[in-house]
Formats: structure tokens, C-alpha cells, sequence
């Protein structure tokens, strides 16, 4: 789902580097016209991510149950541990979309209320990673609710498509590969929740950043709600020129009632004076007083599925300490994910403890890679 990292740098003795990665983001460069040298800085951006989360699930049982009652112990018991605990991981992991998806598309009715996405619901989340000059196919994905998964495969069904994906589609009742992305259905994709925002202005022109000076708002905005300001459109982040749609920007922290600030993402960086410059966002910065847009409607609750790059995610393990001394102790690396096992006898109480562990940690290190594509609840 995401690009992982299972660093065997935090297990070297003598060579540890702490609980944090520095993660190097890609250069952005402008573009030249004419022969005459022009250079420029290269201003190398970096994020870090720290491995600061340790799950697991303990179990204990008696030695006679262990001897003479659990059959298949590790498909009756270890299976069902690891599920959860990947469950676990993952909501927390998609819990991240509040505040680091930046980019959204829906499909409304009549009344502008979200509705079911379709096709082209799914082809504009497509077009907006384009814009943003995310990582081609393939590679690209969908990570989908439960129910979107049976909305859109009911709603592709009938598309012209190979005899043979809709025959698999059909046996399995699930997305396999369309449209440009390979779709995965997960059930802890976000349920998120509007703000109850109905007006704001920008307070002072030329504004730049992530955190903008706004007029008291009306109403509240949540994290992860996304908004737009009056007169500032998205850039295409290769040639720099606008793309004609307002830049959508993802609120980083809650905003109030009342509030004179938000936090948002991505940063607001203009050209200068029409110029093009590096890491550039928008065309121009929001002019004073100008409004501030929900792209959907307050108080709307909608599932928060997402097309994005791999790219756009990073997950980190590190492998855990196998003590000695104890009754069994193993540990496993599966497709960059390491899972550490202990079981211990317990003298008092005559059991063998066994506790599955992981230490992780994430960060959506490019969130103009991801889009979310809503579905009404």
C-alpha cells in the first residue's frame, strides 16, 4: 500500500541512529529561456519520521491448556493476533488522510450533496495526481470502503472492459485493476466529518506559508476538512502554469469558531511578480478579504477513500530486541513489515505468556500525491 521501510539501522549495535528517519522530498527547479546561465540554488527539503509506536497483543494460557487443549495454535491463535494488530496499524495509518490529503473529488446531486463515485469521479482523482506530477501507472491505487467497493464495481460492471476483469470482478464482488489504479478494499478508511463553516475572509494580501491570517470565521473547521480561496488557482508542479481550478488546500489542525488563523497544506507559494520559482503552489497569493470555500458542503459526513502515488507514504519498522533466556522468542520481516513473538513461562501462575509486538512508525510525506475521492455515507 505505501512505500515501507524496515530500517536494520536501528538494530545495529554501536551504530544505532535513534528513533528517526530524515527523509529527502524531491528537487524542484524553474526552467530557463535563452542561452544566457541563469543558475539556481538547489533547496533541498527534508522531512523526518519517527518510529515512536509500539503495538501488540498479549495472550496467556495455563501450561495444561498449552499441552493438552489448543490445537493448531498458530491458526487458532497467533493468526487471529496478527490480524488485529495489522487492523490496528492500519487504521492508525489511514487515519492520517485528516489533515494529509490535500486534494479531493466527488460526485454531487442536484442539491450539491456528495453522492455515489463513478468512473469519472475516479478518472478526476487521476487527472488531479497528473496535475500534481505524481509517479505514473502503474503503481497507482485506490484504498476503498467496504461500500464504495460495492458502489463502484455495481457502477463499472457495464463499462466496456476485458471479458476477463469483468468475470473476476463478478466471481469476487470486488475491484481488482481499472481506470488507471489497482483498488483495495479496506474497512477502516475515515468517516470524516465537516466542520459547521459558513463564512471567511483572508485577512491581509500576500500572504505565504502554512499558517494564514484570516477574519474571525463563522462556524468550525475540522482537520482534514479542505477548503479554497477565492482567486487562487492549483499550478501544474512541473511547468508551473495554472491548471484553472481554484488550489485546493487540507486543513493540518481544527479551526474554531471565532478562529483568526488556519494551518493548512500544501503551503501557499506564488510566482514572483508572474515568475516562476521553485515549489511553487498557486499563481497568485489569496488577495485581502478574499473568501474562503468549503469544497463540500458543512456538516457533511463522508467516507474518505483515496487515490494516490505510493509515493505519497512512507511506513518505517524496525526490528525489535530478541531477548534471551526466555521459553520461544522469533521474529519475521514480511514485505518490509518486521513482527517480533515472545512467549515466557510465568512461574506464578503456572502460563506461557506470548505477546506479539511492532514498533512503527509514518508520515504522508507528499500529500499532493493523494486525492481523496468521496462517497456519501
Amino acid at each position: 500500500m505505501t512505500n515501507i521501510c524496515d530500517d536494520d539501522q536501528f538494530a545495529v549495535d554501536g551504530a544505532k541512529i535513534g528513533d528517526t528517519l530524515r527523509i529527502r522530498l524531491p528537487n524542484d527547479f524553474t526552467v530557463r529561456n535563452g542561452t544566457a546561465l541563469a543558475t539556481q540554488d538547489t533547496a533541498e527539503k527534508y522531512t523526518s519520521l519517527a518510529l515512536q509506536t509500539q503495538k501488540g497483543v498479549d495472550v496467556a494460557f495455563s501450561s495444561a491448556e498449552r499441552a493438552l487443549k489448543l490445537d493448531d495454535y498458530s491458526e487458532r491463535v497467533l493468526l487471529p493476533m496478527m490480524n488485529n494488530l495489522a487492523g490496528s496499524v492500519a487504521a492508525d495509518l489511514m487515519s492520517g488522510v485528516e489533515g494529509g490529503a490535500c486534494n479531493f473529488v466527488s460526485l454531487v446531486d442536484g442539491s450539491g450533496n456528495i453522492t455515489n463515485p463513478t468512473s469519472q469521479t475516479v478518472l478526476q482523482a487521476q487527472a488531479t495526481l497528473n496535475d500534481n506530477s505524481a509517479p505514473m501507472s502503474p503503481g497507482r491505487k485506490v484504498v476503498q470502503d467496504p461500500w464504495t467497493e460495492a458502489n463502484l464495481v455495481n457502477t463499472l460492471s457495464g463499462l466496456f472492459n476485458p471479458s476477463q476483469a469483468i468475470s473476476e470482478q463478478y466471481r469476487t464482488g470486488t475491484m481488482k485493476n481499472a481506470l488507471g489504479f489497482d483498488f483495495f478494499m479496506d474497512q477502516t478508511v475515515v468517516k470524516h466529518t465537516t466542520g459547521s463553516f459558513t463564512a471567511g475572509t483572508v485577512n491581509g494580501a500576500s500572504q505565504t506559508g502554512t499558517t494564514i491570517a484570516v477574519n474571525a470565521i463563522t462556524g468550525t473547521l475540522a482537520q482534514g476538512d479542505i477548503i479554497t480561496f477565492a482567486g487562487v488557482f492549483a499550478v501544474n508542479r512541473v511547468t508551473k502554469q495554472t491548471t484553472g481550478k481554484l488550489r485546493q488546500f487540507v486543513l493540518t489542525a481544527p479551526a474554531a469558531n471565532g478562529a483568526t488563523s488556519l494551518s493548512i497544506y500544501p503551503a501557499l507559494i506564488p510566482s514572483n511578480a508572474g515568475a516562476a520559482v521553485q515549489y511553487q503552489t498557486v499563481d497568485v497569493s489569496p488577495a485581502n478579504s478574499a473568501a474562503i470555500s468549503l469544497v463540500n458542503k458543512p456538516g457533511e459526513i463522508y467516507r474518505k477513500n483515496f487515490a494516490y502515488a505510493p509515493e505519497a507514504i512512507t511506513l518505517a519498522t524496525a526490528d525489535l530486541v530478541l531477548p534471551k533466556g526466555v521459553h520461544e522468542a522469533a521474529r519475521r520481516n514480511y514485505d518490509g513489515i518486521s513482527l517480533r513473538m515472545i512467549t515466557d513461562y510465568v512461574v506464578a501462575t503456572d502460563q506461557l505468556a506470548t505477546r506479539l509486538d511492532i514498533i512503527y512508525g509514518y508520515r504522508y510525506i507528499r500529500p499532493e500525491w493523494l486525492c481523496v475521492v468521496a462517497d456519501k455515507i
